[in-house]
């Protein structure tokens, strides 16, 4: 079985931050799959198992608060027998432009914190993710104000764009493995006609 986890915080005031961003993926791949109501499980919104290109895929958005996000994916991996190979941690990312998307297999949290959570939790650095590129502030704008600030409306009518691409990348992830849905991930740019 394979695991995606979106990464956000819980509660209103948080919805179409740039910080839900993993959020708000899952919440369209669950839509696409036609999924009933999450299970309250793993300290967090639970769908799944489900079919999704032929393999059983659950997912996951920890209700935590991003911080500590770990506390929720460790509990789910370890229940599931999860091999960190078939997690994949869908998350935003201030240094990628809006519109963009890149996949890795592993490496450093790279600021993010409730990236930082999951290694943490994990011990160790090999963990696939997918970022969600959401700009960076100009000006004199705190990176916690930019996060926590709300994906403006004309980036939210691309949204699905960027959604689309996720699909994507996550369908070859399932089917060919990671080094092709990097490939066409990280070639992903917005209005390029992909």
């Amino acid at each position: 079985m394979k695991l995606i986890v979106g990464l956000g915080n819980p509660g209103y005031e948080y919805v179409w931050t740039r910080h839900n961003a993993g959020w708000l993926i899952v919440d369209s791949f669950v839509a696409r799959l036609a999924l009933h109501e999450p299970q309250i499980k793993f300290r967090g919104a639970y769908w799944g198992p489900a079919l999704c290109f032929d393999e059983r895929v659950a997912f996951l958005e920890p209700h935590t608060y991003m911080n500590l996000s770990g506390l929720s994916v460790s509990e789910a991996v370890r229940y599931g027998n999860i091999e960190l190979s078939d997690l994949l941690i869908i998350s935003d990312d201030s240094a990628l432009p809006f519109g963009r998307i890149r996949m890795r297999k592993s490496g450093s949290a790279g600021g993010q914190n409730g990236l930082k959570s999951i290694l943490g939790a994990l011990g160790t650095l090999d963990v696939p993710r997918l970022r969600i590129g959401t700009g960076s502030p100009e000006g004199k704008m705190e990176m916690k104000e930019w996060v926590l600030g709300k994906i403006p409306p004309e980036q939210r009518r691309e949204w699905h764009k960027i959604e689309d691409a996720a699909w994507g990348a996550l369908g070859l992830w399932i089917r060919e493995g990671i080094d092709k849905a990097m490939t066409k991930a990280n070639g992903f740019r917005l209005n390029d006609g992909e």
